[in-house]
């Protein structure tokens, strides 16, 4: 493996080992859970969200290294962030995870989310990606039904 696909993987595993913001927001205000049945993952996103701002952004739950490293550094993006900056970082991401092109033509501005570019090679690894991420938005709508993958 290439110098630069080690150190992706290392990011990866050192997010699932010890992931970012994970725990139960008290000051949640907006929360939604998720569930990717094919590999297992099961998240719930919290959110204290005021004026349009994300304040602050938590997760629990379980999940395969890639689902636990993306929802620990999609925490870590999106704290202090305005709603339509989610939105914006969701699509972003999404491409980036489905081989997409981005919109500007390149993925500089996900800074430490290229780590997850390799996921465009293993589609059912997609799912994995992104279960945070759909999960997030539910939240930001304040869904009341569970996420699901399938």
């Amino acid at each position: 493996m290439s110098d630069l696909g080690d150190l992706y993987q290392e990011l990866i595993l050192e997010h699932n080992k010890a992931p970012r913001n994970y725990r139960r927001l008290a000051t949640a205000n907006r929360q939604a859970e998720g569930n990717n049945p094919l590999c297992g993952d099961h998240f719930t996103i919290y959110l204290d969200v005021e004026d349009d701002s994300i304040r602050d952004i938590g997760f629990q739950g379980s999940g395969c290294a890639i689902s636990k490293a993306s929802a620990s550094m999609m925490t870590q993006m999106l704290k202090g962030r305005s709603r339509a900056d989610a939105e914006k970082l969701f699509d972003r991401f999404h491409r980036l995870v489905t081989g997409q092109p981005p919109p500007n033509g390149n993925h500089d501005d996900l800074g430490k989310l290229t780590v997850f570019s390799g996921v465009s090679q293993f589609p059912v690894r997609v799912k994995c990606a992104t279960l945070a991420w759909h999960t997030l938005l539910a939240a930001l709508k304040n869904a009341k039904e569970p996420v699901s993958t399938e």
